[in-house]
């Protein structure tokens, strides 16, 4: 048997190879299907299939929190976060989990190693690391007293950055960086691929705090736990639950229980008013959202493709079967019995379906390298996606699917034909009957059906496209814009995000704009805490004079220079701008958007003069702008009701007399953006007030745009 196999395996490929033209067209169709259907099945498997790199990862669970009475929050992405005083109190009083933590992530400015930089960065709380269960490469693991106020700063370094950076120098433990301006003791080296959830972090620090300081708020930092052995997660929701009153007892608001003046408790504002309740996820359902939706559908979709290649083929081996009628016929009048027949056929498809799969896994390799170059910023786990072992098998299964129903339908023709009619007919008429033409046209039938499919499907989503594009994005000529970001060290301050000198910081930052104003070409420049389209910007809930405080809904927020709305294109709706002597005096002074305005006031215009100020307290500020709604989380959602601070104001966060935010994004408006020369120019203009500050995540406004279609 083995020795007639082999046989009819040469017969097969000796008239495979007399067809040349018939083979190439065949295998280049069975390799487009093939390939498709591997490179979509390395993104399914690598991103939802394949396990999360962390031992025993169906513990991990994701912890956060909704609440239906503060309208923003179910906006958010994924909910409202944790703040550090509610990982401390969930972490001593829980009866649900081995472990648990959060980290918060961000960037930071290194220098003294080479040329200034600014790195990601992850800054942990409670037992993060310990919790994910991946032990450092060298070193050791942050512990509880790095947390103090007091204690010397430290960090681990993440893989990419130690090899980079340092070389893999196995001795940097004990080494020094200079980070934010603080001299910063490396204590630990994380191994290669560890990740926080889906987020690469060069640097790891502990977020360091004075307990006794610490209120129910800020929300922004991911928490992360492990369950413990047995524990479901409604179990462990129900004891979350509990832990809510004692996390507000345990850490009311600074000062008491009547801050600012206003007769509200904690308990009132998060507990009764916005009806605060945790939301535990498994950590992979949180990593990777409603992605794995749309990944079913594209691999549906590619399955669609390699059906039709299938038919196409079928209907191809159909047509040259016609030929090779009385061939047969003359076997089975000699003897041959129907196996005997139809086995040549379907080692014909097996070899066409063997070459076109190998032929595939080079354009599953060509896609993936396309697809990875060019993947949407949303999708998770890209390290993931590989043309693996699992990928193959996937291919290897494929193909032997794919060859024995190429072969099915020649086979059962060659089967059921009669000879003698056959011989009689001269090969082509008697091929050429009703049941040749059914099979035939059914096979077309079906093509053009699934056809129609993928192009209606196609059709749609172009119109859909086509139609996001003629959306208002809020600003203009985003393709003249350079964008790049900053971050301007305060080796005082505990808080990242707060400089203890924001006067200097604040001319620090209007001497670059000035330099940056006198480059040649450049027509405007202007700064502010998060770009549209980039998803960085803060949030809170927002008091209007004369309305209740309970129940203020949470609005997105930024921090803006003079002239931000010129830089960008933005109109503006009604009032003026913000201005230099705005800033000089901290005059209480705030814009809004034009959505904000017609929800509270109907009118821009009736929003002027109004006064408003951050649910946190601080001074009533008085609105003196509204501008143009700038769309922020993607072209297909509505734009934020937004307010617009201004980039230094006077008593408005915690309790300090000035707040400026140390790390924002200028925009530079200029032909020349996106060039190599306007790059360096820039960077000279910032080296020129402080050499020490790193231009990073340099891009146009036109690459911002892009990304979010």
């Amino acid at each position: 048997m083995l020795d007639r196999t082999l046989h009819d395996l040469r017969y097969a490929c000796r008239s495979l190879s007399r067809s040349p033209g018939f083979s190439l067209t065949v295998i280049l169709m069975l390799a487009l299907g093939i390939g498709g259907a591997t490179a979509v099945y390395s993104v399914v498997d690598g991103v939802l299939l394949k396990p999360l790199s962390y031992p025993n990862p169906d513990e991990l669970v994701a912890v956060w929190h909704d609440a239906p009475g503060a309208p923003g929050i179910a906006a958010m992405s994924g909910g409202l976060p944790m703040s550090p005083s509610m990982v401390l109190a969930y972490r001593e009083q829980n009866r649900s989990f081995q472990s648990m933590g959060s980290w918060l992530p961000g960037t930071a400015s290194v220098t003294e190693v080479g040329r200034p930089e600014q790195v990601p960065t992850a800054t942990v709380l409670g037992d993060a690391l310990q919790t994910l269960g991946i032990p450092p490469l060298l070193g050791r693991w942050l512990t509880d007293d790095d947390h103090r106020i007091d204690a010397a700063p430290v960090t681990l370094l993440g893989h990419r950055y130690w090899q980079r950076r340092f070389g893999g120098d196995p001795n940097v433990i004990g080494k020094t960086v200079t980070v934010d301006s603080l001299t910063t003791e490396i204590v630990g080296v994380m191994p290669q691929g560890f990740r926080f959830g889906d987020s690469d972090a060069d640097l790891i620090a502990p977020m360091r705090f004075d307990r006794a300081r610490l209120g129910p708020a800020p929300f922004c930092c991911v928490g992360i736990a492990r369950l413990k052995p047995g524990v479901t997660l409604e179990q462990a929701n129900a004891d979350l639950e509990r832990l809510l009153p004692i996390w507000l007892r345990l850490f009311p608001f600074p000062g008491g229980p009547n801050p600012e003046g206003r007769n509200i408790t904690a308990e009132q504002i998060y507990l009764d008013s916005w009806r605060m309740t945790p939301v535990l996820r498994p950590l992979k359902a949180d990593i990777l959202g409603d992605i794995g939706d749309v990944l079913w559908v594209v691999m549906a979709t590619i399955g669609i493709v390699l059906v039709i290649a299938c038919a196409n083929v079928t209907n191809l081996l159909l047509v040259r079967g016609e030929r090779r009628t009385q061939e047969l016929a003359m076997r089975a009048v000699l003897g041959a019995g129907r196996w005997r027949l139809t086995r040549p056929l379907m080692l014909e498809s097996t070899v066409l379906s063997l070459a076109g799969g190998l032929s595939g896994v080079a354009v599953a390799y060509g896609a993936l390298v396309l697809l990875l170059d060019r993947a949407p910023p949303g999708l998770p786990r890209l390290d993931a996606i590989a043309l693996d072992l699992r990928a193959l098998a996937f291919t290897l299964i494929v193909t032997i699917g794919t060859g024995c129903v190429l072969g099915i339908t020649p086979a059962l023709r060659a089967a059921r034909s009669r000879p003698a009619t056959a011989l009689r007919g001269g090969g082509r008429g008697a091929s050429s009957g009703r049941a040749q033409h059914r099979a035939q046209n059914t096979l077309v039938v079906g093509q053009v059906a699934l056809a129609l499919v993928l192009l209606v499907s196609s059709g749609l989503m172009i119109r859909t496209f086509d139609a996001l594009r003629s959306v208002e994005p809020g600003f203009a000529a985003p393709e003249t814009v350079q964008t790049f970001r900053i971050v301007i060290p305060d080796p005082r301050s505990a808080d990242p995000r707060i400089a203890s000198d924001p006067r200097d910081v604040i001319r620090q930052q209007h001497e670059i704009l000035e330099a940056l104003d006198a480059l040649p070409g450049v027509s405007s420049a202007a700064f502010t805490t998060g770009l549209p389209m980039e998803g960085a910007h803060g949030w809170d809930d927002l008091q209007i004079e004369g309305r209740p405080v309970l129940g203020s809904a949470l609005r997105t927020y930024r921090n803006v220079s003079p002239g931000y709305f010129g830089t960008m294109g933005t109109r503006l709706v009604a009032g003026r701008d913000i201005e230099w002597t705005d800033i000089d005096d901290t005059r209480p002074v705030v814009l809004i958007s034009e959505s904000l305005a017609r929800e509270v006031w109907q009118e821009p215009a009736a929003a002027l003069g109004k006064r408003v100020r951050p649910g946190s307290g601080g001074a009533w500020r008085e609105i003196v702008g509204v501008v143009e709604d700038m769309r922020d989380n993607g072209l297909d959602q509505a734009p934020p009701t937004t307010i617009y601070w201004p980039a230094l104001v006077a008593e408005m966060y915690f309790g300090l007399p000035f707040y400026v935010s140390r790390a924002v994004a200028f925009a530079v408006r200029s032909p020349l953006a996106g060039t190599a020369p306007l790059a360096r120019q820039i960077e000279q203009a910032v080296w020129s007030v402080n050499p020490d500050v790193p231009v990073a995540a340099a891009q146009t406004m036109q690459n911002l745009y892009e990304r979010s279609l």
